[in-house]
């Protein structure tokens, strides 16, 4: 289960053994500074797995080693997964980029947008409501620019206030809105008001959540059986969900009790039980070995083992840019995911603008 793709040398694939070591010398490293407890690196060429290791500790506190079949929580990882579902979707002709997310919640027609007034003078900001000029799309909240936020992240009170009374947003739970039901949640979205007019601004959101309610009503499966059906039995990727049976829990990873500093205790999403609602923006759940074939497939084209989920064209549309200059950004998608600049972002994914 753990072995993501064929297995082959690294000189084969034009690659070197001696620097590929190199890796796990860093991260054996930063496992002796606490950096993080263990990890499970896995490194592919032309299809073909060249180099894997698994260091360092699944638990560490038990002091349990690290293997490579270890299933990890994959946060916004989660993503890639629920945005390759709604777009499986679009190519079955039931959803379409340009339609209304109320055409599927129609609870979410009529929103408010809440829009922040500073005062110079006094160093002071206020917020007014006004009603939003359109509608937010599907193409919106695949590329994060429907108007959500998180919580974790916004400064806009009305609208954090907003999701913290319809528990959207806590501030001792972090990235976790997995005991809302479907139901729950839409009708939270329903009674917050939005940060941005929908299709303006860029900024990383609850959007892949609200898409995965979307994609539940295009299909009438809940989410995690959606994908299963149509992506994880596909591609083999036998330990992918949103959450962990009881006889696969002792391959759970897990974190150091505290952050690097020894000050904070780290807590996550807990994966021993079926969640309220399985959450495309931060519930998934994948070895290595899974995200690896997973993310094959998407090198591929949208195959894996002669086996298409996509369109070659349905992942090149994914993969550009669906910002240019028309969305504005506060912080570009590199330099808040990744620190830095030269990324756009395009249908659930990051996207290089150019090379260098």
């Amino acid at each position: 289960a753990a072995q993501a793709l064929p297995i082959a040398q690294p000189a084969s694939l034009g690659l070197s053994a001696q620097r590929l070591n190199n890796i796990s010398k860093v991260f054996n490293a930063h496992i002796k500074e606490r950096k993080l407890p263990g990890v499970v690196l896995m490194v592919a060429r032309d299809g073909k797995l060249a180099y894997s290791d698994a260091l360092g500790f699944r638990d560490p506190v038990q002091r349990k080693a690290m293997q490579q079949d270890a299933i990890f929580r994959i946060y916004s990882m989660s993503k890639p997964l629920v945005s390759v579902a709604a777009m499986m979707l679009v190519e079955d002709g039931v959803l379409q980029l340009t339609d209304p997310v109320s055409k599927f919640l129609p609870a979410l027609k009529d929103l408010q947008v809440s829009v922040a007034q500073v005062d110079p003078a006094f160093a002071k900001t206020t917020y007014t409501l006004v009603a939003a000029q359109r509608e937010m799309t599907v193409q919106d909240l695949l590329r994060h620019s429907d108007g959500l936020i998180y919580g974790e992240i916004s400064r806009n009170e009305p609208v954090k206030e907003a999701y913290a009374q319809g528990r959207l947003y806590s501030p001792t739970r972090n990235f976790d809105i997995r005991d809302l039901t479907p139901s729950q949640q839409v009708a939270a979205f329903s009674r917050s008001p939005l940060a941005h007019q929908p299709g303006t601004v860029w900024e990383y959101s609850l959007a892949s959540d609200l898409l995965g309610r979307v994609v539940e009503a295009a299909s009438g499966q809940r989410l995690g059986d959606f994908l299963e059906q149509r992506l994880f039995a596909p591609l083999k990727m036998a330990d992918s969900g949103f959450w962990v049976e009881r006889k696969d829990l002792g391959r759970v990873a897990e974190p150091l009790p505290t952050d690097a500093a020894g000050n904070k205790t780290v807590r996550l999403i807990d994966v021993a039980r079926k969640p309220a609602n399985d959450s495309g923006g931060a519930g998934a759940v994948y070895t290595a070995a899974d995200y690896q074939r997973f993310s094959q497939m998407l090198l591929n084209g949208g195959k894996l083992d002669g086996k298409r989920v996509k369109s070659r064209s349905s992942v090149a549309l994914m993969t550009s840019d669906h910002l240019g200059d028309r969305v504005k950004t506060a912080l570009t998608p590199g330099e808040l995911l990744l620190g830095t600049p030269g990324y756009t972002f395009g249908l659930g994914f990051a996207v290089r603008e150019e090379q260098g």
